[in-house]
């Protein structure tokens, strides 16, 4: 591991309850390990991390956040995200493939959430002129895939810009769209993307009534 890797590893591990633990693994399933950090400890160890390691490049960002992320610990995986969250500003839409692989790696809300709402939205809206036409183009993508977490996240990337007032309105509802398509099921108004369409209506519903579906669901 290098040396933030392990830094964080072992702070979050020093950060360990058990009986936290056991609870998380109560509530979100026994697929993954838990060392029983608390999100407010999770978010501590990465600012001190940053701290520690000032100055972290592009490609070291992104290698870290990867490293973290490839051992199946939920708090290693939380971490991942908030280390992505807080160096936004070096993303850039190439990231998104990498990030689709997050995604299909872990189907959890607790962690596509995030990663959709709070860094592959944000990202997304930042960008400008052929970086934008491509990443709407992998929205688009994730939009119709197989993977129910895929579309999930490509669904609630937008909801911050589109709470806020502003987002890409017609592009969510293309995406919701292109979503409802795909594999139809008994139980499809209680899966993960459907489930995400209802987060993201309820979110502007109250400021922004006059956004509303085209289409029914």
């Amino acid at each position: 591991m290098s040396a933030a890797g392990e830094f964080v590893d072992d702070t979050l591990q020093r950060e360990a309850s058990w009986y936290r633990a056991e609870d998380m693994r109560h509530r979100f399933g026994s697929g993954m390990q838990y060392y029983g950090a608390s999100v407010g400890a999770v978010r501590g160890t990465v600012r001190d991390a940053l701290r520690r390691y000032a100055g972290l490049t592009h490609d070291e960002i992104t290698a870290l956040s990867s490293e973290l992320w490839a051992v199946p610990v939920y708090e290693r995986r939380l971490a991942a995200v908030v280390i992505l969250q807080s160096k936004l500003e070096l993303l850039t839409n190439s990231d998104l493939t990498r990030m689709e692989g997050f995604v299909r790696n872990t189907h959890m809300p607790t962690l596509v959430d995030p990663l959709a709402v709070d860094v592959v939205g944000p990202l997304v809206e930042r960008l400008g002129g052929q970086a934008r036409v491509r990443a709407d183009a992998v929205l688009d993508r994730w939009a119709g895939d197989p993977d129910v977490w895929l579309r999930r996240a490509s669904l609630m990337a937008p909801l911050r810009a589109l709470r806020s007032g502003g987002g890409d309105w017609d592009g969510f509802v293309r995406r919701a769209r292109i979503a409802a398509d795909v594999l139809p099921g008994p139980t499809a108004d209680s899966s993960p993307d459907r489930e995400a369409v209802a987060a993201v209506l309820d979110a502007v519903a109250e400021r922004r009534p006059e956004l509303r579906l085209s289409f029914h669901r």
